[in-house]
């Protein structure tokens, strides 16, 4: 259990961390881009690497949001359960969830690597001479995150005193 939770404090300080560089980058680039105007530079290449930051703030932010479970989810049968009291069905119930949405995200890592790949056929060269392909390449890494996320979840979710404190029981 050790790595596990080893690999998800990782996954999340790194995925902190570069959220809030990112959000840093867009700020400054775009307020950039405002002052810039007015002295009439126009640097083309900030509008594209904002917009690219944005995608990578959004699935960064995902990965965060999931280890912190404000992920989306429809938790109508889990709050009945607690209102019920059943608090090992709700675990359960949990459980499938995390590992039902850690599946998905696998087969939506395979489907971006496929259109990464047909991306990269087709790149066109985007800033800097970085082309799309490789910016297209942050959807299934961003997703991978996220599905990593999901299965350390998982795994934890058999720890026992981790799952009693979350249930509120310990």
């Amino acid at each position: 259990m050790n790595l596990v939770k080893k690999i998800d404090w990782a996954v999340d300080k790194f995925s902190s961390i570069l959220l809030v560089a990112c959000i840093l980058s867009i700020l400054f680039c775009s307020s950039g881009t405002i002052i810039l105007r007015w002295f009439h530079i126009n640097l083309s290449w900030i509008d594209p690497f904002v917009r690219h930051l944005v995608l990578l703030s959004t699935f960064l932010g995902g990965v965060v949001a999931t280890g912190r479970g404000n992920h989306i989810g429809i938790d109508l049968i889990s709050k009945f359960l607690e209102i019920k009291g059943y608090d090992h069905a709700k675990i359960i119930v949990n459980r499938m969830i995390l590992l039902s949405s850690a599946i998905v995200l696998i087969w939506l890592v395979k489907s971006g690597l496929d259109f990464t790949k047909v991306e990269m056929e087709f790149s066109k060269v985007e800033f800097w001479g970085i082309g799309s392909g490789y910016l297209v390449a942050m959807i299934p890494i961003g997703l991978g995150l996220i599905a990593i996320r999901f299965f350390t979840l998982f795994i934890l979710s058999f720890d026992k005193d981790a799952v009693l404190k979350k249930v509120g029981v310990a």
